[in-house]
């Protein structure tokens, strides 16, 4: 603003026969329409899978960036099939306390918020859906069918709890929201309309933005505000390419194919070091696995079962004919991998189909390069004076404890025997005493002993 009025001052001094009084004109005028507010927008974030730690951390940006920029609204759509609940407190949480209203939409045709998006949706300033979605099925549920009366019954009444509080300052239906979590009902649209549990419904944005003009709405803490959405510009907020990486490495199945690949990686950098390729993808992918589980809540009886199924595997190599070792290993490996996200939602843990996929090749590249190791471990040495123990060769001279000439090898050895050996039989290394083979003969005489020589001596 400042080098707009300097360059109208300059250009008024370039004209001298203009009027002071048109110079105070127009800096007024220019003064009002820059100090003019600018029209004000709508946030729009998208709530699309499982509720997990790195939605929360999108939502509270989205909240922050809406107060920032002076948003009319923060406008949330939401499809999901419900989520970790403490990632959806932490939503709710930021709802509730958020300076800019925020409405939540469940949209589009076929989507819906159960389970933590019913809560996430009845803490809205205004909640609407679309036709063809429900809402709703928010029973508290323990993983794997676990069953425990008295921590269920305490999960429970938290919900119930913190959902009577949200719908009793929201003026929602208390009644049905809570057989939405005691009895898992699901609501269509209409229902919840005409329950009560929702505001509005709109078949599309456009719509939507339509009737929030105009619309009052209670705040949390009391106050009343009217929305304006006529002609609001809606613009989409983004995740940033952190939070999108975090997305895919969040996910069950990305991050235990990264672990996999990264444990494979690594043992084949220590079983043939120097090859660098392996250690670094390994070393790399291990890592984002455990930023990955680090998101996740991870079950350590199936880190115990999955550790358990490694050992199996390396008995099962060491031990040959013994396959019950190796189909314990797969069993345990397989229920490792159901039981290590401790979650009941099948989007939030590793499905039955992808862990036997998993497992089973898994189990054979891991055998694979077990049975390699040891393999190279047990293989007889091939160079060195232990490269030389149990080779075979002929006498040169009569070979005793005191005195001896063998061809081994290629070579001519000072040799020492216990038994007796004469000129031209066969011998075996049995040790090597320094530079001198200690033998036992073996085979017969050798007729010709020149003929080695011819063939390979030294």
């Amino acid at each position: 603003m400042r080098t707009v009025f300097t360059s109208l001052e300059r250009a008024a001094r370039r004209r001298p026969g203009v009027h002071r009084a048109h110079w105070v004109f127009v800096t007024a005028l220019l003064s009002c329409v820059l100090a003019a507010p600018l029209p004000a927008e709508v946030l729009k974030v998208e709530i699309d899978g499982a509720i997990d730690p790195i939605q929360a951390e999108f939502i509270r940006k989205a909240i922050v960036e809406a107060t920032d920029t002076q948003a009319e609204f923060l406008l949330i759509r939401i499809s999901t099939p419900g989520g970790l609940g403490i990632s959806m407190q932490e939503i709710v949480q930021e709802i509730l306390n958020s300076p800019v209203p925020v409405v939540c939409w469940v949209g589009p045709k076929g989507s819906h918020a159960a389970s933590a998006g019913f809560f996430i949706l009845l803490s809205a300033d205004v909640a609407a859906m679309a036709p063809g979605t429900n809402t709703g099925a928010a029973h508290p549920v323990f993983p794997f069918g676990m069953e425990d009366e008295v921590m269920l019954e305490k999960v429970r009444n938290d919900a119930l709890a913190n959902l009577r509080s949200i719908v009793e300052n929201r003026k929602r239906n208390y009644d049905l929201a809570r057989d939405g979590v005691l009895k898992s009902l699901s609501y269509t649209e209409t229902e919840a309309l005409e329950g009560g549990l929702i505001d509005l419904i709109a078949e599309t944005e456009e719509e939507l933005l339509s009737k929030l003009e105009g619309y009052e709405v209670t705040r949390f803490t009391g106050d009343k505000q009217m929305l304006s959405a006529k002609g609001q510009t809606v613009r989409v907020l983004e995740k940033n390419f952190r939070e999108r990486v975090l997305s895919v490495i969040a996910s069950p199945n990305i991050a235990l194919l990264l672990g996999l690949i990264g444990v494979l990686g690594l043992y084949l950098e220590f079983t043939t070091p120097g090859a660098v390729v392996p250690g670094v993808i390994g070393g790399i992918c291990l890592l984002l696995a455990l930023i990955g589980f680090s998101l996740l809540p991870v079950n350590y009886v199936g880190v115990l079962l999955i550790l358990l199924a490694l050992g199996l595997f390396a008995a099962k190599v060491m031990v040959q004919g013994f396959g019950v070792l190796g189909f314990g290993g797969v069993v345990s490996l397989v229920l490792g991998l159901l039981l290590l996200i401790d979650s009941p939602y099948p989007a939030l843990r590793i499905g039955l189909d992808v862990a036997i996929a998993v497992a089973i090749p898994f189990a054979a590249a891991f055998l694979l390069l077990m049975w390699v190791v040891v393999r190279n471990f047990s293989k007889r040495a091939s160079t060195g004076r232990e490269g030389l123990v149990g080779l075979t060769g002929r006498a040169k001279t009569k070979v005793d404890r005191r005195s001896g000439k063998v061809y081994v090898h290629s070579e001519w050895w000072n040799a020492l025997s216990e038994q007796p050996v004469e000129p031209g039989q066969e011998v075996r290394v049995v040790r090597v005493d320094n530079m001198t083979l200690w033998v036992e003969p073996v085979g017969a005489e050798w007729e010709d002993p020149e003929l080695a020589g011819r063939a390979g001596s030294p």
